[in-house]
C-alpha cells in the first residue's frame, strides 16, 4: 500500500501538463483561513501540480477570516473549508450542520515558549507566571485552558495578559514569562531575534508544545451536510486529492516551496534559492523512486535543512523553516485520520472555557473517517 501510495505522489509530481486536455472539471472553492502563508503549500502544490484536477476539481482558493469559512460552508455557499477542529464543536453546539473529514493537522500547533531556564517539568510551576495570549479565543485559549487543566489550575491562578498577535516581540521585551504561540513559527522568529541581540539576554527558549500533553483535533477540511448526503463520491475524491498533495508536500519540501511562490507575495524567492529548492525537488524526486521509509524521509528534510543552511542565510530561510516545522505537524503514519478521544478532549477543554453551555453535542455526527477509506479504493 505503502509503495502505491508514493509511486501515485511521485506521478503527481511529475505529470504538469496534462490537465489542459481533461474536459468536465468540476469548479470548487476550498476556503483557508489566515492570508496566504507557505503554511497552506499542499494546496498550492494541489493546484499547481494537478493533483486536485487529476482528481476532476478546477479549484479555487479563497483566504478568510474562520467564522467566514464555517458560514459559508454551513449554508452551502461553499463546499469546503479548513478550520479547527474546536470551531466545528462549537458551530455544531449551535446548529450549524458540518463535517469534519480530514485531519489535516495530525498535532495539535499551538505552544507555550517559555525562557529555557525556566524549569517547567512539573506543569504546576505554571502557577503566578505572567502568560501572554494573542487573547481570550481561538486555539491559544484553547490550548491554555488545556495546559492548566493538565496542571490542576484555572486562570486564576496566573497573570493572563492578552497581547494580540505580538508574542515574539513582547517577549523578548521581557513583559511576560511565557506566551502562547503557535509553535512551527513563533519560537523561530524569537530564536531569530535572539540571535540578533534582540531579545534582552536571551539566548535560547524552550516550547512546551499543548500535543505533549493532550491530543487535541486540529485544523482540517469540512463539508457541508448537504455535499455529504448528495455526492459522497465527490467527497472522497477531494479528500483523497488533499491527501496526495499532503504527502507530496511532506515528502518533497522543496517541491512545496516552489508551489507556493505564486500565491505567497511575501514569500523569499530569490533567483538563487530558487535554483537551489529546484535542482533540491529533482534529488527528491529520485530518492522517493526507491520508496524510503516514513523515517528516513524525515532524515531527508533533516539533511535538506542542513546542506540550504551553509548556503542561504537565517532570514533567507525562515520561511523555509517554518515549511519543515509544519510539515512535522502535518506528517503521520494515516493522514487525514482523527480520533474519537482527540474529539472529546477538545469538548472537554470547550466545557472548561463555558463556551458550550449545557450543550456538548454528538460528537460521532461532526466527523467521519470514512472517506478516507473510500478514497483508496
Amino acid at each position: 500500500m505503502l509503495t502505491l501510495r508514493r509511486f501515485a505522489t511521485i506521478a503527481a509530481l511529475l505529470l504538469t501538463s496534462l490537465v489542459g486536455a481533461q474536459a468536465d472539471l468540476t469548479d470548487e472553492r476550498i476556503l483557508l483561513t489566515f492570508i496566504p502563508n507557505v503554511q497552506f503549500a499542499p494546496f498550492y502544490l494541489g493546484i499547481q501540480h494537478d493533483v486536485f484536477s487529476d482528481a476532476g476539481f478546477d479549484v479555487a482558493l479563497q483566504h478568510l477570516q474562520e467564522p467566514e469559512v464555517l458560514d459559508l460552508v454551513a449554508v452551502g455557499q461553499a463546499n469546503y473549508g479548513i478550520v479547527s477542529g474546536e470551531q466545528v464543536i462549537l458551530a455544531r453546539s449551535r446548529g450549524r450542520d458540518v463535517v469534519y473529514v480530514f485531519e489535516w493537522f495530525q498535532q495539535y500547533p499551538v505552544a507555550l515558549v517559555h525562557a529555557s531556564d525556566l524549569d517547567l517539568s512539573d506543569l504546576a510551576a505554571l502557577r503566578g507566571l505572567r502568560i501572554g495570549i494573542p487573547g481570550r479565543f481561538g486555539a491559544s485559549y484553547s490550548g491554555l485552558t488545556t495546559l492548566l487543566a493538565s496542571a490542576g489550575l484555572n486562570e486564576t491562578e496566573i497573570e493572563l495578559n492578552e497581547i494580540g498577535f505580538n508574542a515574539p516581540e513582547v517577549f523578548c521585551l521581557g513583559a511576560v514569562d511565557a506566551a502562547m504561540v503557535y509553535s512551527n513559527n513563533e519560537p523561530l522568529q524569537i530564536r531569530n531575534l535572539a540571535a540578533a541581540g534582540e531579545c534582552g539576554d536571551l539566548n535560547d527558549v524552550a516550547v512546551l508544545t499543548v500535543a505533549s500533553q493532550v491530543d487535541l483535533v486540529s485544523n482540517g477540511l469540512i463539508v457541508n451536510r448537504g455535499q455529504l448526503d448528495e455526492a459522497p463520491a465527490q467527497v472522497a475524491r477531494m479528500v483523497g486529492a488533499l491527501r496526495d498533495a499532503l504527502q507530496i508536500a511532506i515528502d518533497n519540501p522543496a517541491a512545496a516551496y516552489l508551489a507556493s511562490l505564486p500565491y505567497v507575495d511575501t514569500l523569499p524567492g530569490a533567483d538563487t534559492l530558487v535554483v537551489a529548492l529546484t535542482d533540491a525537488a529533482a534529488q527528491q524526486q529520485d530518492f522517493l523512486a526507491d520508496d524510503p521509509t516514513r523515517s528516513e524521509v524525515a532524515a531527508s528534510r533533516r539533511a535538506l535543512a542542513e546542506q540550504l543552511s551553509e548556503q542561504f542565510d537565517g532570514a533567507a530561510l525562515a520561511q523555509f523553516h517554518v515549511l519543515l516545522n509544519s510539515i512535522e505537524l502535518w506528517d503521520a503514519d494515516a493522514l487525514g485520520f482523527s480520533d474519537l478521544a482527540s474529539w472529546e478532549a477538545m469538548r472537554d477543554t470547550l466545557a472548561l472555557m463555558n463556551l458550550l453551555g449545557g450543550e456538548l453535542g454528538d460528537l460521532d455526527s461532526a466527523f467521519s473517517n470514512e472517506f478516507l477509506a473510500v478514497s483508496d479504493e
